[in-house]
């Protein structure tokens, strides 16, 4: 029989490979063919496998990774992202307020000005807070909307008349604190927690669909950026079905350029607040639109839009927001215990894979004495789940979970809200949160994850970095030496640990024959930079399913161009996404 191999699709020669497979560590070339990895060695070894069709790559001595899968993200909840100014990464105040200057000089009549999470004002030289003040005097001219995490926003007076505060047309949600002054006039400072804000967001001018398809594209694009390859959308405000339209249309225009898996719920966004029901995510699952948990939408690569089942919100009433801020939310133990038990043996009995957000040990014990009940009557026998978060999770809960089959998703948010936490809780108790070395010591897949974009930055280089050096974004101590991780640790947990969660970990983490071609070229040696340059890390090649999907420098012309963005007054036109000082 004819050999029909012809030859490699794609090879990249002169790398410094850290393949994470145990049997071949290193190597210096790879070959890729049908969006597979087909082998991997040396550079004589793997150009020997060109053919007259192979795209060869020369990474000129660069190192070259698995691709980064951020395994807790909220990119559907990005379609806004054009219309944002971001502030990731923003290095001063003083600059923060001129980049909002600046996008108001140019946002036209009937928009807003906004900047929507994922920045800290410990990452400022200034170390605090904008005042309205400052905000007034930068965006005199349109409404305004600058969202801290989940903590906080601030609204100018424009802002404030157009939405009605404090008039029946502004909703009275629970949860929130609108400031006054001693006068009793509202300030613009608004309080609240999760639900506030998203429920504030719909209110604001959103983009049209094929505005929302260009902004997740320049959102994904930031993403590939920094060498990421995969991410699992930790559930939408907009959910499945309808809120998946979107992803289509990417998948049409050849914009979905990251793999997607996803969770769901059902949300409902009412003129009292949020309404999330296990009973109409199963209907929806399993009438509405069936869908089985591990399958696939996307028509061409594995793992490339592919339900995974239920998450990542338990329920308004028993949600715990991890504002570091504010002393923790504990729940009625009693409440959760009772929801748990009646709501996930529904979820168990079909199969139905679950990730719950719980950043406190004192609500992650009612939820597993509710699970462990659960286990004895619907026996969760493999299934798959998680927590989310899980700050403070104890040692004894660590083990609860490992012997109920579950796993740890943990999030950089302490990277960039670690100095909040310190001064809520004491420097002592965040040297130790999350408790790294004692979860991986247990042996239960654990993953780190960024839980961009609202509520922290989904630069994962940001959260390596931390989990490294233990410093947060303003350079202080938030994580003890004893707690940190190794290099090769960090990066295992969000490739190989991150593959855990979407049933992947057998395709996706290793440059390793049989592995999925998704990998990056780094711009300096994560392996061996000083400390403080982790975090400067971003990638200048990264691949997806053996195609090139981001380009820099000498790379950037083997990239496929995105459209114009959209709309032409766009902030991410003139500062692009995560800060660029260049």
């Amino acid at each position: 029989m004819q050999d029909t191999f012809v030859g490699a699709d794609l090879i990249v020669h002169n790398a410094r490979i850290t393949t994470q497979n145990l049997a071949q560590p290193e190597a210096a070339a790879l070959a890729v063919k049908r969006g597979r990895i087909y082998a991997v060695g040396s550079d004589a070894e793997i150009l020997a496998l060109k053919g007259q069709g192979t795209k060869v790559i020369d990474a000129g001595g660069l190192r070259l990774i698995p691709g980064l899968e951020d395994a807790h993200l909220h990119l559907l909840n990005s379609k806004f992202y054009n219309y944002e100014t971001r502030w990731d990464g923003v290095p001063t105040l003083t600059r923060a307020l001129e980049m909002l200057h600046e996008q108001a000089e140019r946002t036209p009549e009937g928009q807003w000005v906004r900047v929507s999470g994922g920045w800290s004002p410990h990452q400022f030289e200034e170390d605090r807070l904008p005042t309205m003040e400052e905000l007034e005097r930068a965006v005199p001219n349109r409404p305004l909307h600058v969202q801290y995490a989940y903590n906080q926003a601030f609204m100018n007076a424009q802002a404030m008349e157009q939405l009605g505060v404090g008039t029946s047309a502004f909703p009275d949600l629970p949860g929130m604190v609108f400031e006054k002054d001693q006068d009793g006039r509202y300030t613009g400072v608004l309080y609240g927690n999760t639900f506030t804000f998203i429920t504030v967001e719909t209110m604001l001018p959103a983009p049209g669909f094929e505005e929302q398809v260009n902004s997740l594209g320049q959102a994904i694009r930031d993403l590939n950026r920094f060498g990421v390859t995969s991410v699992i959308d930790c559930a939408s405000s907009e959910p499945y079905p309808e809120g998946h339209n979107i992803v289509g249309a990417l998948i049409k225009d050849d914009l979905l350029r990251v793999r997607l898996p996803f969770i769901d719920i059902q949300i409902a966004i009412t003129s009292s607040g949020f309404e999330i029901n296990v009973d109409d995510a199963i209907e929806t699952i399993t009438k509405k639109a069936p869908i089985s948990p591990g399958q696939n939408l996307h028509p061409r690569w594995l793992h490339g839009h592919e339900y995974e089942g239920y998450g990542e919100a338990l329920g308004p009433e028993l949600h715990d927001h991890e504002d570091f801020d504010q002393p923790a939310i504990i729940i009625d133990p009693e409440l959760m215990r009772s929801k748990v038990e009646e709501d996930f043996a529904k979820l168990v009995k079909r199969r139905i894979p679950f990730r719950v957000h719980l950043s406190y040990n004192e609500n992650i014990t009612p939820f597993l004495d509710a699970l462990e009940k659960v286990n004895q009557q619907a026996p969760l026998d493999g299934l798959r789940w998680s927590i989310e978060h899980a700050e403070t999770i104890s040692p004894e809960n660590i083990a609860r979970v490992r012997k109920l089959g579950g796993a740890v998703a943990l999030d950089g948010k302490m990277a960039v809200h670690g100095d909040s936490f310190v001064k809520t809780y004491s420097r002592e108790k965040a040297l130790q949160t999350p408790p790294f070395r004692l979860l991986l010591q247990s042996g239960i897949p654990v993953a780190l994850t960024t839980d961009g974009y609202r509520a922290s930055s989904y630069h994962p280089w940001t959260a390596i970095s931390w989990a490294v050096t233990g410093k947060s974004v303003s350079g202080s101590e938030v994580l003890g030496s004893d707690n940190r991780l190794s290099r090769a640790e960090a990066l295992k947990l969000f490739t190989l640990g991150a593959a855990w969660f979407d049933n992947s970990e057998h395709e996706k983490g290793r440059i390793a024959p049989g592995n999925l071609a998704d990998f990056a070229v780094l711009n300096a040696d994560y392996f061996s930079v000083p400390d403080d340059e982790i975090r400067g890390i971003s990638s200048v090649l990264t691949v997806v399913d053996g195609r090139v999907v981001f380009g820099e420098g000498e790379y950037r012309d083997l990239a496929p161009e995105l459209p114009e963005v959209m709309p032409a007054w766009s902030p991410v036109k003139y500062f692009g996404g995560y800060y660029d000082a260049s």
